[in-house]
């Protein structure tokens, strides 16, 4: 992969920070206009949240944080440091956040690894594992959440805020199909039989309507033939601990949200259960938004899963969990990132 470093740069330029956010802004203003039960009296009600459960959300948001910083050093076989994987997970979050959901920031993980001297095989090896294991999370949650709410994983057409109908639903199944296929070729390219897939990826950009890309396609190729080289030298212990991190972490993202809207309603058990199948469906559906960080896809989301949950308090909360889980990476990114690329890129050309 081919990285210069006017495209990271432009990649990371710290000005688009406020595209998603702007995005979000105009999804609030929308949603606050359009809304008649949304007044300056149920804004006020984000404030009566109950203590104890916002401060499990925010030990669950530090638990998610830990299982990153824990699985890329562990999946790194503890060649970056504690601190050197605290930069690479908020760098690799904030890359995530200014980039649609659809694209996410791969390549900018790996370019941060490499800066951090990792050789550009096994920087690629530990992104592929990193999102293959993530999606195989997904892949197996999904139907489980599904099968054990019998069904009420998708909200109800009467309870919709925006009366998506079963859009929601055709979203979810064509978020999951990409997620299945994409995970299979990872999967079989890195683990398997990395030549084959790059054969077909050759076989493929060999036809007319294809040729442009058949350089990319070559590149891609021999770059899953390096991380496969990486991958294969793992022992069994070595993937137990990713796979369990890996749980861990999309865990402890989950249970925040179950906390936080626990701080505004009763919940038995089986709401629990329910909250926390819904959000693993939510995040799916999310993953198609072609916006940056799903910025407003997001925020109707939410709308539509937890209307029934939150009633009037719906929208606060929705912003108290996007102001949680998605602009603190987003803030320390505008902040940090900006003079780690100055110096990773210029500082010895000047010299």
């Amino acid at each position: 992969m081919d990285l210069s470093k006017k495209e990271v740069f432009k990649t990371l330029n710290p000005n688009k920070v406020w595209i998603p956010i702007g995005i979000g802004l105009a999804i609030v203003v929308y949603i606050f206009y359009s809304d008649p039960d949304i007044t300056a009296d149920s804004l006020k009600k984000i404030f009566e949240a109950a203590w104890l459960p916002v401060a499990v959300t925010v030990v669950f948001i530090l638990f998610r944080g830990v299982g990153y910083v824990y699985r890329i050093r562990t999946l790194s076989l503890e060649e970056l440091t504690w601190t050197g994987s605290i930069y690479v997970i908020i760098l690799w979050e904030f890359a995530s956040s200014v980039t649609p959901s659809v694209v996410g920031g791969t390549g900018v993980a790996i370019f941060i690894l490499m800066k951090h001297g990792l050789p550009f095989g096994k920087a690629l090896a530990y992104v592929f594992l990193t999102a293959i294991f993530d999606n195989l999370f997904f892949l197996v949650a999904a139907p489980l959440a599904i099968f054990f709410t019998d069904g009420q994983a998708f909200p109800e057409a009467a309870d919709m805020e925006f009366k998506m109908g079963n859009s929601l639903e055709y979203l979810f199944y064509l978020s999951y199909g990409l997620i299945a296929l994409y995970t299979a070729i990872m999967s079989y390219g890195v683990l398997i039989r990395p030549r084959a897939v790059k054969w077909v990826f050759i076989k493929i950009t060999g036809l007319r309507w294809f040729k442009k890309w058949r350089i990319a396609a070559v590149e891609q190729g021999n770059e899953m033939i390096l991380a496969s080289r990486q991958v294969k030298k793992m022992v069994r212990s070595y993937w137990v601990k990713i796979a369990a991190v890996t749980v861990f972490i999309w865990f402890a993202r989950y249970l925040m949200l179950n906390s936080l809207v626990a701080a505004y309603a009763d919940l038995s058990l089986s709401d629990h259960l329910l909250i926390f199948a819904r959000h693993i469906i939510m995040w799916i559906v999310m993953l198609v938004s072609p916006t940056p960080g799903s910025s407003g896809m997001a925020e109707i989301a939410f709308q539509e899963f937890y209307q029934g949950f939150l009633g009037e308090y719906t929208f606060g909360v929705s912003l108290f969990w996007r102001l949680l889980s998605y602009y603190p990476y987003l803030i320390l990114g505008a902040i940090f990132l900006p003079r780690w690329v100055r110096r990773a890129f210029f500082k010895k050309e000047k010299e």
